[in-house]
């Protein structure tokens, strides 16, 4: 296994938000690799406890080895967010006092060129985050015809060209030269005139066929959607976003629903000093909210 190495973003201000005390139980959706669940075991001692899920066994094993001097206190499962109430219920929990999710990519995840997250990597086109299960990216390109495909990449990437790249990359794979995450970065860039700015201009299409292959906003949809039933009343989720596909359903899931009250008027951004040290940080916005009392 490559190392899974991972600074945790927001930290404090995750901890400001959840404020874990001693006797908490408190649920961390994408473990990753631990920071955030080690900090919040740190601040809940001495008997606190985290039910940490992940669906890439890479991070698990990872986390795993963070969070063993905690003993009986930490307990992780592979799962995906959507999975948080099963979870629960096969542990004999009812409710949590606090919930993180720590949304998309991890810089681990991007440094692993066999994962296929990275443009700046080559690798095989997988992009899932359990390589065990599901379609890989390049299954997603090969079964899509140019229309779906286009579709997928404007929804999810926000990508406007999403046309022209789509006929590209069905081109590209028709003529056999589609194999690595190098060549559909050319694909994008002959749709596209190459790179001309700061930004790549295949980074919207990596993103939105990664979203794709992991059901990403469905996945947060199922999470958000189960908060009344798995957080106690008082109870504080946060949620740290990295493009606005995702805020967007935080901002309303939390704005709109009855039984959660924001934290947060605006996202909280990473400071200065995150922001030059973890280039993580710098599209990273966090949503918090707490579980209300709702009259019958």
């Amino acid at each position: 296994m490559s190392a899974f190495e991972h600074t945790s973003v927001l930290l404090d201000e995750v901890l400001e938000q959840l404020a874990p005390v001693a006797g908490g139980i408190y649920a961390d959706v994408t473990l990753g690799g631990g920071g955030h669940a080690r900090a919040i075991l740190e601040r809940s001692a001495p008997d606190g406890r985290l039910i940490g899920t992940d669906r890439d066994p890479n991070a698990l094993e990872a986390a795993g080895a963070v969070l063993a001097e905690f003993g009986g206190r930490a307990t992780l499962r592979k799962a995906r967010m959507s999975d948080l109430r099963d979870v629960l219920t096969s542990l004999g929990i009812e409710h949590v006092d606090g919930i993180i999710a720590d949304l998309g990519v991890s810089s681990a995840q991007l440094d692993q060129e066999e994962r296929g997250f990275s443009l700046a990597k080559e690798g095989p086109i997988d992009m899932r985050m359990d390589p065990t299960e599901g379609e890989s990216a390049l299954d997603l390109i090969s079964r899509c015809d140019a229309e779906e495909l286009a579709n997928l990449i404007y929804r999810y990437g926000e990508e406007h060209r999403s046309r022209k790249i789509a006929r590209s990359l069905r081109r590209a794979y028709e003529e056999g030269d589609l194999e690595t995450t190098a060549d559909l970065r050319r694909a994008v860039h002959r749709a596209t005139g190459g790179r001309r700015g700061r930004i790549d201009p295949a980074t919207k299409t990596f993103q939105g066929l990664r979203i794709a292959v992991n059901e990403e906003l469905a996945e947060l949809e199922a999470l958000l959607e189960q908060l009344p039933s798995v957080l106690r009343i008082g109870g504080v989720v946060a949620v740290i976003s990295f493009h606005s596909l995702e805020d967007r359903i935080v901002k309303h899931t939390f704005r709109d629903s009855e039984h959660l009250s924001p934290l947060t008027k605006r996202p909280i951004m990473a400071s200065d000093d995150e922001r030059a040290n973890n280039r993580r940080s710098r599209s990273a916005k966090l949503r918090a909210a707490r579980r209300l009392e709702v009259a019958a």
